[in-house]
């Protein structure tokens, strides 16, 4: 079973799959940040960079859903493939920031290698406003995150919602988290966990 976590920069998705991982025994499937080799220069020059980011970004998620798919095991995946190329690289276009010849090869790269996957059997949203992820994007304190700017992660919410609006490819599950706390609060992860109960019991 594969279930995967979406949601913008510092909603708590890598917090909130390492808790999953560790209550259900399942396999944790991280992003690719700290070994990443084009973040730092990304933030400090987006339009030299987003185009050899995003590359990265759908090279690493695609050679994890192939592991994901062979390896028999039920794994939760923190960020998805689909959010690259229906959030951030479209963003990235649409602000002038990657060009339109660069934005089709990805596209068309992007077509290409979905249909070589499958969608997760169950997509949990973690849906957070701009306030909330600026607290946590502080509180964990990456360098390179200090330049990200608000109406960045405004338009980057906006296409979130836009892209859950429309989702289809499997179950969803929507989790506000601009009031629970989970890394703190044991009973907010308890709840958590019960509507993922609620939504796993099913796939099964």
């Amino acid at each position: 079973m594969h279930i995967a976590l979406a949601g913008n920069i510092g909603a708590g998705k890598t917090t909130l799959t390492a808790l999953l991982a560790k209550h259900y025994g399942w396999r944790p499937h991280y992003e690719d940040v700290d070994e990443n080799p084009y973040l730092n220069d990304f933030y400090e020059d987006m339009q030299r960079w987003s185009f050899n980011l995003q590359i990265y970004f759908l090279n690493s998620r695609f050679s994890q859903i192939m592991d994901i798919q062979n390896s028999g095991k039920t794994v939760v995946q923190d960020r998805t493939i689909y959010e690259d190329a229906e959030i951030f690289a479209p963003n990235l276009h649409a602000m002038g920031l990657m060009s339109t010849r660069d934005f089709n090869n990805y596209v068309t790269l992007f077509r290409l290698m979905s249909k070589l996957v499958k969608a997760p059997d169950l997509l949990i949203y973690l849906r957070a406003n701009v306030p909330t992820l600026v607290n946590q994007i502080q509180q964990r304190g990456r360098e390179y995150e200090n330049s990200i700017r608000l109406d960045y992660l405004k338009q980057l919410n906006e296409r979130y919602e836009a892209w859950i609006s429309h989702y289809n490819e499997g179950k969803l599950l929507i989790i506000n988290v601009d009031k629970i706390d989970i890394t703190n609060n044991p009973e907010d992860l308890s709840s958590v966990i019960d509507k993922i109960d609620a939504q796993i019991h099913g796939l099964f």
